[in-house]
């Protein structure tokens, strides 16, 4: 069993909210700003934000009338792969800071965390790594279908985290 730190002989408890760059995420963000501030005063909210994995991305190249198509990859271009990579880096953190700084605003602290990988199994590995107690996440809003043909973060998450997980809904 994971051990609990202690603090003032009470266990320490973290929160982390795992943040997109939608409006459901931003409900979330301040739901937990205004409803569990006083559970924040010992210990700072984890604020988390998946990057997507690169991937291979289709380029077009003009011969003339006709056109041909290829995949750029990390093996055919490496530096544009990279290129990507430091995008989403720069863009998750873009994010992240602009959350830090609502938390600042309303006197919580934040500690602001970001991997890269796909949003559902990045956030229950931090949620395992850092022994987080309770993670806070926005519902998307998905319609049955998508969900079943996209599946859900928060789903996933409700299954497989190692903590129970709270799942903001937008009224």
């Amino acid at each position: 069993m994971a051990e609990v730190a202690m603090a003032n002989g009470e266990p320490e408890r973290k929160v982390m909210l795992a943040i997109d760059e939608s409006e459901y995420s931003h409900y979330a963000l301040i739901w937990v700003l205004d409803n569990l501030k006083e559970s924040l005063t010992k210990s700072p909210l984890f604020i988390f934000m998946a990057q997507p994995p690169p991937k291979n991305y289709p380029f077009a190249a003009s011969l003339g009338s006709a056109r041909m198509y290829c995949s750029v990859s990390a093996v055919t271009a490496p530096d544009f792969v990279n290129s990507v990579k430091e995008n989403n880096k720069k863009l998750a953190l873009a994010f992240l800071e602009k959350a830090k700084e609502i938390c600042a605003s309303r006197g919580v602290n934040a500690e602001i965390i970001t991997e890269e990988g796909d949003p559902k199994t990045a956030i229950c590995n931090v949620v395992q790594k850092l022994n987080i107690s309770m993670l806070v996440l926005g519902e998307r809003g998905l319609g049955k279908i998508k969900r079943a043909l996209l599946g859900s973060v928060s789903n996933y998450c409700v299954q497989y985290a190692k903590c129970p997980v709270l799942v903001v809904k937008k009224p």
